[in-house]
């Protein structure tokens, strides 16, 4: 599962890059903020990434910062709303926007997302109001203070037990006691093995 990748943007669209990692195009999907906030083709980009996996193929989808991903996430746990749609709510107004509108009902603004009909903006408002509540509290602060290896740290490890079956809730709870402030800094496979007694447990 790839949970990030950083490499020369060889190519860039509005929906679409393709990045250089090492002499090896990675093709993502991207929404419009994304695609937005990148520099030209030929400079270094890093870029959180999604694995969406198919029958038929494997997708990826690149974001530029970790709220963007996260809201990503939640919106593909609303019944109806797949990669593609959710790429599109993000395409149709800024996360922060997108947060405030669902946290706030404001079915209006949603709907005016094209794609977005009224009983799909329905679902995800009363899906995520709550979810919203607290990822709106947690944008109005800066990025976390960690320095950029302890963030890919900590986004691997919870890409990794979500993908080992393990709620994304009691997932970040654990992970976020194990990387504390304070908290003696450990390698990958340690902190993973202290997760998994942690969740056990």
């Amino acid at each position: 599962m790839i949970a990030h990748l950083r490499g020369i943007l060889f190519s860039k669209k509005p929906n679409q890059v393709i990045l250089d990692v090492h002499g090896v195009g990675y093709e993502l999907n991207i929404s419009l903020s994304t695609f937005q906030r990148m520099g030209a083709e030929g400079e270094a980009v890093s870029l959180h990434v999604y694995t969406h996996v198919r029958e038929e193929a494997i997708l990826l989808y690149g974001f530029q910062s970790i709220s963007e991903k996260e809201v990503f996430l939640h919106l593909l746990t609303v019944t109806g709303v797949g990669p593609k749609l959710a790429v599109a709510l993000l395409s149709g107004a800024p996360t922060e926007e997108l947060i405030q509108a669902i946290r706030s009902n404001d079915l209006r603004r949603l709907v005016a997302i094209p794609g977005v009909g009224r009983k799909t903006a329905e679902r995800i408002v009363l899906e995520l109001r709550d979810k919203m509540m607290k990822l709106a509290d947690a944008a109005q602060l800066p990025e976390p203070k960690e320095t950029a290896g302890k963030a890919l740290l900590r986004e691997d490890l919870i890409s990794a037990l979500i993908n080992l079956g393990y709620p994304r809730q009691p997932t970040e709870k654990a992970i976020a006691a194990l990387m504390g402030d304070g908290v003696t800094p450990a390698d990958f496979e340690t902190l993973l093995k202290r997760a998994l007694k942690v969740l056990a447990g």
